[in-house]
């Protein structure tokens, strides 16, 4: 188990090595200049020239990266350009929020993508299975912004079921909170459902030709019964991993979604950040997500271990 962990550990830093590499070289890549953000077009060279050597982008970029990644093994994020405070305290005020939207989405995706799964495995190849294999198949393919569009104009705007946009704290008001999170993250669950179904579908499917499933069938057993002591506790072990990858998924599709919806989590703070040319806050944004990202799959691993000693064998 040791050797274990220490791979996967291993294998998350080179991921964050490359992360924070490829975040630094794309600021340089594009086009543009966060001075803009604060002077007009009426500033003259020397005005903005003073600017770039306040912000450090007068130097070169190998001095650039060393200080950045300096920081980084200092646990510094840096310090915004546009809101004139640090990075991470930015970050951690506004991570609440994502994680909330996050969570709501995961527990949504899961209970209505093994639930899909499981009647379209029980009924393969009749016309249950190819309802929700198809509605997995659009799930899958409709973009997430468009589909929040479509669900403001049609539940908020139409019905007045939802508000339009913005989020209420759950320290402030519970239900205001249920009632501004659930249209953000039935949209970033659609998706995630169908990915989550098709892999439940498969892995029960599996679980079900397999020889405990028929002797307990001769043993006398219920459909029932074997279905939920039997099938289902193996058939959703692969699922453990598909829940790491969907949580990454989420944390990502949420940058989209708070922007859709104004919701001020840390991927509105990035689009903000991209929009304003915020370097520190770009790349710290960045940075922070894939340590989620990587967290969230360690500790999926870690379980998945657990729960199969194969795992750990391999």
């Amino acid at each position: 188990m040791a050797r274990f962990l220490a791979k996967r550990i291993a294998g998350a830093f080179v991921v964050l090595a490359l992360v924070s590499l490829m975040s630094f070289a794309i600021i340089w890549l594009v086009p543009g200049d966060p001075t803009a953000a604060f002077l007009d077009t009426s500033a003259t060279p020397e005005q903005v020239a003073r600017l770039r050597h306040e912000l450090g982008l007068d130097q070169p970029m190998i001095i650039q990266m060393l200080d950045w990644y300096g920081r980084i093994l200092h646990g510094d994020l840096g310090h915004s350009i546009l809101l004139n405070r640090s990075v991470t305290a930015a970050i951690l005020e506004r991570l609440p929020v994502t994680l909330s939207l996050a969570g709501v989405a995961l527990t949504l995706a899961l209970i209505a993508g093994v639930s899909a799964g499981i009647v379209a495995a029980v009924n393969h190849n009749r016309w249950p299975d190819q309802v929700v294999m198809t509605a997995a198949l659009f799930g899958l393919s409709v973009p997430d912004f468009w589909l929040g569009i479509m669900l403001i104009l049609l539940l908020a705007v139409k019905f007045d079921f939802f508000p339009t946009g913005g989020y209420v704290p759950i320290s402030e008001d519970p239900l205001g909170w249920l009632d501004s999170i659930v249209m953000p993250a039935m949209t970033l669950a659609v998706i995630q459902v169908g990915f989550i179904a098709r892999m439940t579908r498969a892995s029960m499917l599996e679980v079900l030709n397999q020889d405990f499933i028929r002797t307990a069938d001769a043993k006398g057993l219920t459909r029932t019964e074997i279905m939920l002591h039997h099938g289902l506790p193996n058939a959703l072990v692969p699922v453990l991993t598909v829940a790491g990858i969907v949580a990454g998924a989420l944390l990502g599709g949420a940058v989209i979604i708070e922007q859709v919806f104004s919701i001020p989590g840390v991927g509105r703070l990035i689009i903000g950040g991209i929009l304003s040319r915020d370097y520190p806050v770009i790349q710290g944004g960045l940075l922070f997500l894939a340590v989620i990202y990587l967290g969230v799959n360690l500790a999926v691993d870690i379980l998945y271990a657990a729960v199969d000693p194969r795992v750990r064998l391999e």
